[in-house]
């Protein structure tokens, strides 16, 4: 921190002109959201649209936010009075507003009951999620409750103060059912399949484990519309605090700095208010799923491929990693692959590719590949081998599909092409039993892996065509390097 002011409700009026204000008063603000997983996409996304809702008079749709793990964010903001700036960059041009609307910022493992209490508040209509795949503690195998996971275990026993989202989440709505509260609607908002699908089942799994009249309450009474969310939110910097610091005038110590494109797409399917985004450009639709694929195939399977790139070409960032024309040639065939697979309207989903690159490159959001790659494992399956499985059963190319999957494959071993080590953050590729333990040639590396059931099934591992194609994929990467394997495969512009 510097010796400027720091953000606060005090010093708001010390913004220089051209800074967003806070446009209303945040002491008529009512809690109508619980948020778990507070990070930085959050803060990005469905907080900057209740923002706008408060500005416009929809007093009932401020912010509970609540960290599952670490006080950082709360440490941080607390001193702010829960304010934060949020700026769009793209290129050398910065938009900032700061952001009123988070109203209390909870950390769940210090104050477990105020979660729960929150949860419960009648005044509470929505809960959204940000917590990652594995944070909804769910078999992968079967995609419902994982009952051996060890905290979903503790939370289950009897009398058990809750630790995690399910456990909060099972508490909360039973003290509602109880009080005779409305029922809440649930909203995932992390980068997964039928996500709405997938919470209402393991949390009518974990709710009927705990008290079989909860599990009806779940089954009956909570919506878990699905939604699919699309912002790039980079990890905050110490030079983004400067940046902001230098145009605000005020520290901030935590920033959230965006791109301008977001989307945000949710099954219309409440269990009672609406919150009012449609203003913001938030989309209610019928039918989440085809914009679902369409983002997870094309912009995340894309960022999945890119990470694992640019981590074995040495490449710290998105828009270093696609600046160089080989993978700019790979983009191209990769996303005509993964198009194919799509059941949105072509021109839609046309549209939509074309923005992605220029979005990928913007020099403003140098999007880290090591922060991409974290728990890569839990998202090959959705974003690269189903696109993959699609086409290798219609028959069709899947050379681009598998070039990434091989790509991912041969980052895992946290070494780079040039042989300098890094850190792999995949705590479900650790924990995978068959996982090599010594350096292997390539092909039985490659064979290796295609023993990882919870990534490839058991249908990829029988599938002679595919294995053949991925053993000689690795082996090129491994032989030639990542870039060299691209260019020789897709050529160059």
């Amino acid at each position: 921190m510097t010796d400027r002011p720091r953000l606060s409700d005090a010093t708001l009026p010390l913004l220089p002109p051209g800074i967003g204000r806070v446009a209303y008063e945040r002491g008529a603000a009512r809690a109508g959201i619980v948020h778990l997983g507070l990070g930085a996409f959050h803060r990005g996304h469905q907080a900057v649209f209740a923002d706008d809702a408060l500005a416009r008079g929809d007093m009932g749709w401020g912010v509970v936010a609540a960290s599952l793990r670490s006080p950082e964010t709360r440490d941080a903001l607390a001193p702010q009075d829960g304010l934060y700036t949020f700026a769009l960059r793209d290129g050398a041009k910065v938009e900032a507003r700061v952001i009123g609307s988070l109203l209390r910022v909870l950390v769940a493992p210090e104050d477990p009951e105020a979660l729960v209490a929150a949860l419960a508040d009648p005044d509470v209509k929505l809960v959204t999620l940000t917590v990652t795949e594995k944070g909804y503690g769910i078999d992968r195998a079967t995609g419902g409750l994982d009952r051996a996971d060890a905290r979903i275990a503790a939370d289950l026993r009897p009398g058990a103060l809750p630790s995690t989202v399910l456990g909060f989440l099972a508490a909360g709505l039973d003290r509602r059912r109880r009080a005779g509260a409305p029922p809440l609607t649930l909203v995932s908002c992390d980068n997964l399949p039928k996500n709405g699908e997938m919470l209402h089942r393991v949390l009518r799994e974990f709710a009927a484990e705990k008290d079989a009249a909860l599990g009806r309450y779940v089954e009956r009474e909570i919506a878990c519309p699905s939604s699919m969310v699309d912002r790039i939110v980079p990890a905050t910097t110490d030079a983004d605090r400067e940046v902001i610091g230098a145009l605000t005038g005020l520290d901030d110590a935590w920033p959230v700095l965006a791109e301008p494109a977001f989307d945000w797409i949710v099954e219309d399917r409440f269990a009672g208010e609406r919150p009012p985004f449609e203003a913001s450009g938030v989309r209610f639709v019928e039918d989440v799923e085809p914009y679902e694929h369409m983002k997870l195939r094309l912009l995340n399977g894309a960022h999945t491929a890119i990470a694992a790139i640019g981590r074995l070409a040495g490449f710290e960032t998105v828009p270093e990693t696609v600046r160089h024309p080989a993978v700019q040639v790979f983009l191209a065939r990769f996303w005509a692959e993964a198009e194919s697979t799509l059941s949105i309207y072509p021109a839609i989903a046309r549209a939509y590719r074309e923005a992605l690159l220029p979005r990928f490159s913007n020099p403003a959001l140098p999007h880290r590949t090591a922060q991409i790659a974290t728990d890569a494992s839990l998202k090959v399956p959705q974003r690269l081998v189903a696109p993959l499985r699609e086409r290798l059963a219609r028959g069709e190319s899947i050379e681009a599909l598998t070039c990434a999957i091989a790509a991912w494959l041969r980052s895992c071993g946290g070494v780079n092409d040039a042989g300098t080590s890094y850190l792999v953050s995949d705590p479900a590729l650790m924990a995978w039993a068959g996982r090599p333990k010594q350096p292997l040639a390539p092909a039985e590396e490659a064979s290796a892996f295609l023993g990882f059931e919870a990534v490839f099934g058991r249908d990829l591992m029988q599938n002679d065509s595919f294995a053949a194609a991925l053993r000689e994929a690795v082996s090129d990467i491994a032989e030639m390097g990542v870039l060299a394997t691209l260019e020789r495969r897709f050529g160059c512009v």
